[in-house]
C-alpha cells in the first residue's frame, strides 16, 4: 500500500494528522435517514475527478479520501462481524477537475498513489481517462497495475506503449466469490460509446462487445449466484439496456446488480424486480452505498442510500466517533493529501471572489451567475489577437468547460483547476458574417438532437457540450418517465430557463442540499436537506467582442453598431460542432484545414486564472 519509508514517516504523525484536511469546515449536524445492511453490501463512488481532498469550502461534503478509506474499513469490519459482505466499487473519471491531479507535472503524480490506497474491489474507466494519449497510458501502465485484476475493461483496448501491440486495458471480466457469504460472482466493467478518445484506445460499442463469444461463455456459467455490471455508464441508457437485455435473455432472473455514472448525478434505476443501477453522484460529493438481501432468494430486497461525503454521515452510520472513527491507514492516507496539496501549492491565492458565482443554482443570464460573468467580463476583457485587433470577434465557449461553481473568498491555485481543468485553447474562423455566426450559436443551442446524434461528432451522445448533469436534465435519466414527469412538474420560466426543483418542500431546520428523486422514491439522501433549485443553462455562450482601436488616441468602434463580419473564436474543444453547425448555416468552410490558433499557448483555464489576478483584489470583506 503505502511505500515503506513513507509508512514510517507518516506514522509518527498518525495520532496528531486530523482526519480531514487542515481548513476544511467542519460537517453541520442534520437529520440522516439510516442505511439498511443486507448479506452483500457494496459502497460506490464515481466522477471524483481528482477530488480526493473533499471540498475545501462546503462542510456537506469536507470528508477526504483517507475518511473514506476509514469509512470503508470500519464497514467492512462491521459486516463481517455478522457474517456479511462488503464490496467497494468505483466507475471511472478519476483525473480531471481539481488541482491535486491538474497541477502536478506530470499530471496525476500524487493522485495515483493517493487512490490506490484504498482497497477497491471493482473498478473500470471512465472517459477522462482516455482523452489524451499520456493519460490513457498512464491509466495502463500504472493505475490498471495498481489494482490488478479488480479493474476491469470490458470494451477498451489499448496500444501497449511497449509493444505498440492492441491489446485490452484491463481484463474483460472477473469472477470470484465473496468471503462470508460465498456469493459466486461474475463482473463487467463497461464504458459507454464513446468516441472521443485518443486514436491510442478503442472503444468497442457494447451493444457489440455483449455479442462476443467472452461475453456469451461467461453469462452462461451456470455458477454464477449475481451478475456485477460496472461502467461509466449512465444508468438509464441504451449500453446498460443491451447489457441487461442479454444477460436476462441467457439467465432468467439471475440478479444483476448495475453501477453507473458520467452524468454527475445521484440515481437509482429498477429495471426488473431481480436488476438495479446506482449512481453516485460527483467530486466526492457522494458515498453510494446499496445493499441486497437476500442475493439467492426469489425476491432480493435491494436497499439503496446516498451518502453525504462528511464525518457527521460517516460517524453515524458506523455507529463510531471522533475517538474510534479513524483508522491509521486513513489518516496516514490525509496526510499523503495534505503533503501532495502543499508539495503543488494548492492554497496558493491568486484573488478573492467578491461574491459566489453558480454554475446551474442561479438562472442564466443573472449578475449570480458564472456563465454571466464570463459572458460579460472575462471574454471581453481578455480574448484578444493582436494581428486581428480591428476586427470584431464573436467568442463562443460551451457550458461545459466551467466545472464548478466559484464560492464567495480566496480563490486559491487549486480553485483554477476546479472551475475549469482542461487544457483547449482557441480557434477561430476569420471573416465570418454575423448573421451567420450568430445562426452557428443558435444551431448549437437549439438543435440538441442534431448534435448529439450525429454521426460526425467526435465525443458522445451524451450532450457533450453542457455540464453532465444538464444532459440527465435534458433527457429524462433522472428518473422513470413517471417520476420525471413529477420531478419537473414546478418547473416555470424566469428568464427564459426552466427551474429544475429538486422537489422536497423547504423547512427552515434544513440546509440546502440534494434530494433525490429515483425509482425507490424521494428518501434515498441520507441527509434531510432543504430543496436546491437548479436552472438549466445552453450549451454554448457568446460574446461580441468589438475591435481595439488601432492607433494611439483612436476611440474604440461604437459598441452599439452590429459589425458586419466577424472572427468566429471558439474553444478548440467543440471544433468539430462548430463544423456541423457551419454547414447547416450555410458556411462553406472545411475544418480544421479553414480554422487557425486565435491566441497561442492561451487556454480558458489560463485565461480565467490572469483576469481573476488582475481584478479580484483581497480586502478584509473578501478574504
Amino acid at each position: 500500500m503505502i511505500p515503506s519509508g513513507l509508512l514510517g514517516a507518516l506514522l509518527t504523525f498518525s495520532h496528531y494528522v486530523l482526519a480531514v484536511q487542515p481548513g476544511s469546515p467542519s460537517p453541520i449536524p442534520a437529520k440522516l435517514r439510516d442505511i439498511q445492511w443486507g448479506k452483500l453490501n457494496f459502497l460506490h463512488t464515481t466522477d471524483t475527478h481528482g477530488w480526493l481532498a473533499g471540498h475545501l469550502q462546503e462542510p456537506s461534503y469536507s470528508a477526504d479520501w483517507g475518511d473514506y478509506i476509514s469509512l470503508a474499513t470500519r464497514m467492512r469490519e462491521q459486516a463481517e462481524s455478522q457474517g456479511w459482505d462488503l464490496l467497494v466499487i468505483d466507475t471511472g473519471d478519476r483525473v480531471e477537475g481539481n488541482g491535486l491531479y491538474d497541477s502536478s507535472d506530470p499530471k496525476g503524480k500524487y493522485l495515483y498513489d493517493i487512490l490506490k490506497q484504498q482497497p477497491i474491489d471493482l473498478l473500470c474507466s471512465g472517459n477522462h481517462e482516455l482523452y489524451k494519449q499520456n493519460t490513457s497510458e498512464t491509466e495502463f501502465l500504472t493505475n490498471v497495475p495498481n489494482f490488478m485484476d479488480s479493474y476491469i475493461a470490458s470494451n477498451i483496448d489499448i496500444i501497449d506503449p511497449n509493444s505498440a501491440k492492441l491489446v485490452p486495458l484491463g481484463p474483460r471480466f472477473k469472477k470470484f466469490t465473496t468471503k462470508k457469504q460465498g456469493y459466486r460472482i461474475m463482473a463487467f466493467g463497461f464504458l459507454f460509446d464513446f468516441i472521443g478518445n485518443y486514436n491510442n484506445t478503442r472503444v468497442q460499442r457494447v451493444e457489440d462487445a455483449v455479442k462476443e463469444s467472452w461475453f456469451q461463455e461467461a453469462i452462461h456459467d451456470d455458477e454464477i449466484d449475481l451478475f456485477i455490471v460496472l461502467g461509466h455508464v449512465p444508468v438509464r441508457s441504451e449500453e446498460y439496456q443491451a447489457v441487461h437485455e442479454e444477460i436476462r435473455n441467457a439467465r432468467g432472473n439471475i440478479p444483476i446488480q448495475f453501477f453507473g455514472g458520467h452524468f454527475h448525478i445521484r440515481d437509482y434505476a429498477r429495471y426488473d424486480t431481480h436488476s438495479s443501477g446506482l449512481a453516485s453522484g460527483r467530486f466526492m460529493e457522494t458515498i453510494g452505498f446499496l445493499s441486497i438481501d437476500d442475493v439467492k432468494s426469489t425476491a432480493p430486497n435491494f436497499s439503496r442510500r446516498y451518502i453525504d461525503n462528511n464525518l457527521f454521515s460517516f460517524y453515524h452510520h458506523t455507529g463510531l466517533n471522533e475517538t474510534n472513527f479513524s483508522t491509521n491507514h486513513g489518516r496516514n492516507v490525509s496526510h499523503m493529501i495534505q503533503h501532495a496539496r502543499h508539495a503543488l501549492d494548492l492554497d496558493y491565492v491568486h484573488g478573492c471572489a467578491p461574491k459566489t458565482l453558480w454554475v446551474d443554482r442561479t438562472p442564466y443570464p443573472s449578475s449570480d451567475s458564472v456563465y454571466t460573468w464570463l459572458e460579460t467580463e472575462v471574454l471581453p476583457q481578455s480574448i484578444r489577437n493582436p494581428l486581428r485587433d480591428g476586427t470584431s470577434a464573436l467568442a463562443v465557449v460551451n457550458t461545459g468547460a466551467i466545472r464548478f461553481d466559484i464560492f464567495k473568498g480566496p480563490f486559491t491555485q487549486d480553485s483554477t483547476f476546479i472551475v475549469s481543468p482542461f487544457t483547449s485553447g482557441f480557434k477561430y474562423i476569420k471573416d465570418v458574417p454575423y448573421t451567420t455566426a450568430k445562426r452557428i450559436v443558435a444551431l448549437l443551442n437549439g438543435q440538441t438532437k442534431i448534435f448529439t446524434a450525429s454521426a460526425q461528432h467526435p465525443h458522445t451522445s451524451y450532450c457533450p457540450l453542457a455540464p453532465p448533469e444538464q444532459c440527465a436534465y435534458q433527457s429524462g435519466n433522472m428518473a422513470t418517465k413517471d417520476r420525471q414527469t413529477a420531478y419537473l412538474q414546478r418547473t416555470s420560466q424566469q428568464h427564459g430557463q426552466a427551474i429544475i426543483s429538486l422537489e422536497v418542500e423547504s423547512d427552515p431546520q434544513y440546509f440546502p442540499g440534494y434530494t433525490t428523486i429515483d425509482d425507490a422514491g424521494d428518501d434515498g439522501d441520507d441527509t434531510i436537506h432543504s430543496s436546491v433549485s437548479f436552472y438549466q443553462v445552453p450549451n454554448v455562450i457568446p460574446t461580441l467582442i468589438h475591435p481595439h482601436s488601432t492607433q494611439v488616441g483612436e476611440e474604440d468602434l461604437d459598441s452599439s453598431e452590429e459589425p458586419s463580419t466577424v472572427d468566429l473564436v471558439y474553444v478548440d474543444f467543440i471544433e468539430p460542432y462548430i463544423a456541423l453547425a457551419a454547414k447547416f448555416s450555410g458556411l462553406d468552410v472545411n475544418l480544421p484545414q479553414d480554422s487557425d490558433v486565435y491566441m497561442d499557448g492561451v487556454t480558458l483555464t489560463h485565461l480565467i486564472e490572469n483576469w481573476i489576478k488582475k481584478n479580484w483584489k483581497c480586502d478584509e470583506a473578501t478574504s
